[in-house]
């Protein structure tokens, strides 16, 4: 059917590229490309011999559009999957364009110096790629990505309108580390520490970090406690979802993760300003990234399951109605099926359904997307088939 061009070789990257080669029909040959090749090398070891699809393997900076640009000329891939960091989206997406090949990611972008992240960089390539007949879907993770989708789907089959999605992230995995998360550090405590916000009615609504607190009990997990932040799928499902007054993202977070975490800001370890040590800039964050265990290594040793989803309230047929949709997915079923726990998992594999559907031409279109504008039953029908299959609620428990 066609090549993928995947960019990065962490958590997500390793559990995408293992769902493409399941996926030999779609993905007849891939190209591995990472900072450190050795990495892609022992990853195309690991799969080749369990695999039809034809792995390459290179060396690339992913913020260099110019080394970009001549390695997707020499592979000529389909679509380029950008599983790199937030901050190389629009290198990479500067290089599709003048490359014109589709592109895929499963998170916005953020500057390096800001603790922010929001679509409008990316929205700004709109009309660049239109102009270049090729297409760029954004956010095709969990959440973002499957939540969109979900939205999608309950707006297409259960509701005429939505008023109020709630969108709970729960991981019930234990690593049995003091201290360490479950993606990339450094990404992570950014978006944790950050203020939280939602959208109600027709604007954003913040607050301070960790200041709104729910507890819930989750099916196959039990009762977390959960807080609400900002995620940038809030900011796309309010403009892509008619209908809605109020959407908010809540995450769960156990005691000991928010102590550590409040001990590291009060020393200043949360930092992205550079300070001078020795004669040399370093930030702290980046620092403190390399001294946690490394997200990838936390497969074996994570027990339990998440549970992620969207909670809906609105009407159908002139009645007020509510609808849950969510995924259940086992850290230890995931570790023995692809090497890496649930949370890489559950990103990795909407990655690659993503782009299989831009790549066989399921969902087409010359612009930029984000996932919820796509029809969602071809999605929603992979999702059950490549291993995170949805479970629904039509009389769930609602957050206040």
């Amino acid at each position: 059917m066609g090549k993928a061009l995947i960019i990065g070789c962490g958590g997500v990257a390793k559990v995408a590229i293992h769902k493409c080669c399941q996926n030999s029909e779609v993905f007849e040959e891939i190209m591995i490309a990472s900072r450190t090749k050795s990495k892609c090398d022992e990853l195309k070891e690991e799969l080749e011999k369990k695999t039809k699809t034809i792995i390459h393997t290179a060396q690339v900076d992913a913020d260099n559009v110019e080394e970009l640009v001549k390695l997707i000329k020499l592979f000529q891939p389909d679509v380029v999957l950008n599983l790199a960091l937030p901050y190389q989206d629009l290198s990479i997406m500067d290089a599709c364009l003048e490359t014109k090949t589709h592109y895929i990611d499963t998170a916005n972008y953020e500057p390096l110096d800001t603790a922010k992240f929001e679509y409008k960089w990316q929205w700004e390539y709109k009309e660049k790629f239109k102009e270049a007949g090729i297409m760029a879907l954004l956010g095709s993770g969990f959440d973002p990505g499957v939540t969109g989708v979900f939205s999608a789907y309950a707006l297409k089959h259960e509701f005429d309108e939505i008023n109020y999605i709630d969108i709970l992230d729960c991981n019930g995995g234990d690593h049995g580390y003091p201290f360490a998360t479950n993606f990339n550090p450094e990404i992570n405590i950014r978006e944790v520490s950050a203020n939280g916000s939602y959208w109600q009615d027709g604007k954003w609504v913040e607050t301070k970090p960790m200041e709104i607190k729910r507890e819930y009990d989750f099916k196959g997990v039990g009762k977390k406690d959960m807080y609400l932040l900002h995620h940038e799928e809030l900011e796309s499902l309010a403009i892509n979802i008619p209908g809605i007054k109020r959407i908010r993202f809540f995450m769960t977070f156990g005691q000991s993760y928010l102590t550590h975490l409040k001990c590291l800001e009060n020393v200043g370890m949360t930092s992205i300003e550079p300070i001078e040590y020795e004669g040399m800039k370093i930030v702290p964050l980046q620092f403190l990234k390399a001294v946690l265990p490394d997200p990838a290594s936390l497969g074996p040793r994570t027990v339990g399951k998440t549970n992620i989803g969207c909670i809906f309230r609105g009407k159908k047929d002139g009645k007020d109605k509510t609808y849950y949709l969510y995924n259940i997915c086992d850290h230890q079923e995931c570790y023995k099926e692809v090497g890496s726990q649930a949370i890489s998992y559950t990103t990795g594999v909407p990655a690659m359904i993503g782009a299989m559907l831009v790549m066989n031409g399921t969902w087409s279109g010359k612009g930029v997307f984000n996932i919820e504008e796509f029809d969602p039953d071809p999605f929603m029908e992979a999702l059950n088939k490549w291993g995170l299959p949805w479970e629904e609620d039509f009389n769930p428990v609602l957050v206040d």
